[in-house]
């Protein structure tokens, strides 16, 4: 109107690496929403309290108290998580203290667990930390060894010293 026209609207930016950052992080699933990172709390965040959501998470600051969601959860390297946290895939480069439930769970080379693990898939990145139990899901029994005995081990000889064999070693 008038001979002014409305200027388009700025559409936001994201930097390549923010983008690669996410994708790696949150793994594709079935569901797009899941891989989806809808929320996220940032480095100066604090927060206590029931986190719950269907979309993806996304920790940085520091975070205490219970976290549900359907999709994926990220604890960034800055993040400090007290919680028990139940999600699809959970991705741990912080520090979580806290029983976690997930189909998928991966502690990178800064994260650091504190805390019993529920998981279907475990990946331990060199240098990840994780002090607890971990329980996998499956009908996986484990082998019987028919017929074989188990020795108790014997003693390694000194460096520098003769081995002596045993009459029922030689057999």
């Amino acid at each position: 109107m008038f001979g002014r026209e409305k200027p388009a609207p700025a559409t936001p930016s994201i930097t390549p690496s923010a983008a690669r950052l996410d994708a790696a992080a949150a793994p594709a699933t079935s569901a797009g929403s899941a891989a989806k990172i809808e929320t996220v709390l940032g480095p100066n965040c604090r927060m206590s309290g029931v986190l719950q959501s269907d979309g993806g998470i996304r920790i940085e600051g520091m975070f205490e108290g219970q976290i549900h969601t359907a999709g994926n959860l990220i604890v960034a390297e800055s993040a400090r998580v007290a919680a028990e946290i139940q999600a699809y895939n959970v991705v741990i480069s912080g520090q979580v203290k806290g029983n976690v439930t997930a189909n998928r769970i991966e502690i990178t080379e800064t994260g650091k667990v504190f805390g019993d693990l529920n998981v279907n898939i475990l990946l331990l990145s060199e240098g990840a930390f994780l002090r607890g139990q971990t329980n996998m899901a499956g009908d996986a029994e484990p082998p019987l060894f028919d017929g074989q005995q188990v020795l108790p081990p014997r003693s390694a000889p000194l460096s520098g010293s003769a081995s002596v064999v045993d009459a029922a070693d030689a057999e």
